[in-house]
């Protein structure tokens, strides 16, 4: 004006709605296209269903459409202890925990097949098993292989499994250490995914994007059916912030200069009102990821001829950098009530451990079913033996225990010697194989299997030094 030496007189339109082809009435569309007004003076969103009704200025900025909501009280991310590996990655371990197991087991048959090596042991499926699963959880093996190929696969996993716990320790510790903070929704598309209901201001450029089957925010149009966009005429952004988002928890979507003013007026309220506590500060988060963008502009009437003068003034307010200060005019240099809150100190809380309790609640319920499990099945075994075994006595060779105490080590030895040579006993007696005993090697350990004295079942005495006093002190004292 005072450059161009004019006058202007303001005219408001009869509601605060942008307006498009469908959406005329009241509009600031509507002011233009019926030539009540020479410009519009407001920034706005360059729609491609209004072009056929106003023109518009040089584009003045990109307006970005931001997410508004309350802080939640934990991470997005989740338990700590899933935190340190994208999911990708669990099922990547999961699923190389099942086929190791059976793909050591296979290799080690086919090298049996192939070589036809006696001295090699061949490992059952379940013992493959149990390796892989004991070296993921940083536990010990008996299995010691004896082909130079199979140690090496064995080592294999076991480098893989250090590696892959050593990335795992300090992620974890770096996750519980750091205050890294991330929210539920972070842009359209876990709107869309979550079906989260959200607020907006009527007749603003998201709601033309979500009605226009031309945009991609159209796919969001199927939350309008359920009632879960609210289209609101409040004009009042801190009533909203009050009532729809904070007891409602709707998600208000917003341009971002007004969302910046808003979460900064709030925050100096509440700073106010109690200024020690620095968490009740910032009740509400803002999400990263714009909503929407838009080129932002003026408007004029498709008859003007105002544009040759104003549009190159536009320009070089732009490219000074003019509109962008007064957009930002009155704000803090610094980021205010950011995702992240950056304290300083970071203390677990109990639901940091969550999964933890669960991980354990599952394996004790996991243990007592195996338990009962086993328990069912031994019966069902003992009710076998029993219509197989005599009616008079029943002997359990595995338990090692019978219902008469077995005869002294002499006795023993002393019936079973003879004129045969053989290996020297514990007690210099010979240890022979007759009918009524034999050495025996069981799980690596030397027992003697002796027949009872009534000759039915059969009793294990172990020959181990300590373990045959042990067993002796067992039964005669």
């Amino acid at each position: 004006m005072e450059k161009f030496k004019f006058n202007y007189t303001l005219v408001m339109p009869e509601h605060n709605i942008v307006g498009s082809s469908d959406d005329m009435d009241g509009s600031i569309i509507e002011l233009l296209a019926n030539e009540k007004a020479d410009i519009a003076v407001a920034f706005l969103p360059i729609l491609a269903d209004a072009r056929q009704h106003i023109l518009y200025s040089t584009g003045l900025d990109e307006g970005e459409w931001m997410m508004i909501m309350i802080r939640p009280l934990e991470s997005a991310s989740g338990s700590g202890l899933l935190a340190p590996f994208d999911r990708d990655v669990w099922i990547l371990i999961l699923v190389s925990l099942l086929a190791v197991g059976p793909i050591i087991y296979g290799l080690l048959v086919i090298r049996y097949y192939l070589t036809k090596d006696s001295e090699q042991v061949r490992y059952t499926l379940p013992h493959c098993i149990w390796f892989v699963y004991g070296a993921l959880m940083k536990q010990g093996s008996t299995l010691s292989p004896t082909g130079d190929s199979t140690r090496i696969l064995f080592a294999s996993w076991w480098i893989f499994i250090t590696i892959l716990t050593s990335f795992y320790t300090a992620n974890l510790t770096a996750f519980l250490t750091l205050s890294k903070f991330t929210l539920p929704i972070n842009n359209a598309e876990d709107v869309r995914r979550k079906e989260k209901a959200f607020t907006t201001i009527r007749g603003n450029a998201i709601e033309y994007a979500i009605k226009n089957s031309d945009e991609a925010l159209n796919s969001l149009s199927f939350l309008v059916d359920k009632h879960l966009v609210e289209f609101t005429t409040n004009l009042n952004d801190s009533d909203i912030l009050m009532t729809t988002v904070a007891k409602k928890n709707y998600v208000y979507v917003r341009d971002r200069p007004a969302i910046e003013h808003l979460v900064y007026n709030d925050y100096l309220v509440r700073r106010k009102v109690n200024p020690i506590n620095e968490r009740s500060h910032c009740p509400f988060a803002t999400a990263t990821t714009p909503f929407l963008k838009r080129v932002r502009a003026f408007a004029y009437p498709n008859s003007t001829r105002w544009n040759a003068l104003f549009d190159p003034q536009l320009l070089n307010m732009v490219e000074g950098g003019l509109i962008k200060f007064k957009l930002l005019e009155n704000l803090p240099k610094a980021e205010i009530c950011p995702q992240n809150l950056g304290g300083t100190e970071r203390q677990l809380k109990n639901r940091d451990l969550v999964m933890t309790y669960l991980v354990m609640l599952t394996g004790f319920c996991t243990s007592i079913a195996v338990f009962f499990s086993e328990r069912k099945l031994a019966r069902t075994q003992r009710a076998d033996d029993r219509t197989q075994a005599a009616p008079e006595k029943i002997t359990y060779l595995s338990k090692g225990v019978s219902d008469s105490p077995p005869p002294p080590y002499a006795e023993i030895f002393s019936r079973h010697t003879s004129g045969m040579i053989g290996a020297k006993g514990m007690f210099g007696s010979q240890i022979v194989t007759d009918g009524d005993a034999a050495r025996q090697m069981i799980n690596g350990r030397d027992y003697m299997v002796v027949k009872e004295k009534n000759g039915i079942g059969s009793q294990l005495i172990p020959m181990r030094a300590p373990s045959a006093a042990i067993f002796q002190y067992t039964y005669t004292n």
